[in-house]
């Protein structure tokens, strides 16, 4: 089979691409701006019909397009995750390849949702900020381009190769500051949201699942669980073997508590206080996806716990120390 990826070296097309370098039926070429890309395309300045003609000369049966801009003014979102997206599918109309298409969307297109819901694909989606805006209207693109086409809507990624600048990469980084520095206390604001955190290998196994399949439209990939970050800091600070006192600006008073991989009974739908440093996807304070679809439909669940994804997480901010 062949495979064009776009967005090879990004933050989930790494494991995507290195998940299907592992399948010896798979030939991969990988298209994108760096130079270590196989050929060298901007998607966002590109033509539809230069992209056109690299197509039909490769001719591969299968598109997966991990690329796209997580930060940046809405013009700059818009250009490379719009603008983009309908470059690819421009690209797919016009070329006699017939290639099926594997978009990567995200969870902030559906927005905020009901505290202890879990948001299936049918939801109404009312993302919450420009990031979210721009996905939404690539995914309404590839729903409408006639191609075949399936869009993963991946929720909150995590795990080895975490940006410094995501809220678990802050987490990590203010901890291993706080263990170089010899702070025997570390205090901690925004701990307030629930996200459900999916490991980007498990994200790469769908990735893979999905280009195999039939599958058409939106299928969310997550965990199924939403897991407060106050949580996941308190798992933070076992794995790393911090010892000082966790303290949550803003939060409610007392010590931090370990909570994930031993699940409570009964989550926690209690509304969380306002803080100071809201988490930056514009869903609020509550994110859980309804995962039926990619289990029936792609044959696919969720393998890594978030206790391991934090180990990966600190064991590369630990190389920093």
């Amino acid at each position: 089979m062949r495979v064009l990826m776009i967005g090879a070296n990004g933050y989930l097309g790494r494991f995507v691409a290195d998940r299907l370098l592992a399948d010896p039926a798979v030939q991969l070429t990988a298209l994108g701006r760096g130079d270590d890309a196989d050929v060298r395309f901007d998607l966002a300045s590109g033509s539809p019909g230069a992209l056109t003609r690299f197509l039909d000369a490769v001719h591969p049966g299968v598109v997966i397009n991990c690329a796209g801009a997580t930060r940046g003014g809405a013009r700059e979102l818009a250009r490379h995750n719009t603008v983009a997206v309908a470059t690819v599918c421009e690209a797919l109309r016009r070329s006699g390849c017939g290639a099926r298409l594997v978009q990567i969307g995200c969870g902030a297109e559906y927005g905020p949702s009901q505290p202890g819901s879990s948001t299936a694909e049918d939801a109404v989606p009312r993302p919450g900020g420009p990031y979210g805006v721009s996905k939404l209207a690539a995914t309404e693109l590839v729903l409408g381009s006639g191609l075949d086409a399936v869009v993963l809507r991946v929720f909150s990624p995590a795990g080895p190769g975490t940006p410094a600048g995501s809220p678990l990469g802050r987490l990590a980084e203010a901890m291993r500051r706080a263990m170089q520095s010899g702070d025997g206390e570390l205090k901690l604001g925004g701990l307030g949201a629930q996200r459900d955190f999916i490991d980007v290998r498990d994200v790469a196994r769908a990735v893979h699942a999905a280009s195999l399949s039939a599958a058409q439209g939106v299928i969310n990939i997550g965990s199924g669980r939403a897991v407060r970050l106050r949580d996941a800091a308190a798992v933070l600070a076992r794995v790393a073997g911090y010892g000082g006192a966790l303290h949550e600006l803003d939060g409610p008073p007392g010590p931090l508590r370990a909570s994930i991989g031993h699940p409570r009974s009964e989550p926690d739908h209690g509304a969380p206080a306002a803080y100071p440093y809201p988490y930056p996807d514009g869903c609020g304070s509550w994110q859980q996806a309804d995962v039926r679809t990619a289990r029936d439909r792609l044959g696919w669940r969720p393998r890594i716990n978030l206790e391991e994804s934090l180990a990966d997480i600190w064991m590369e901010a630990a190389c920093r120390i």
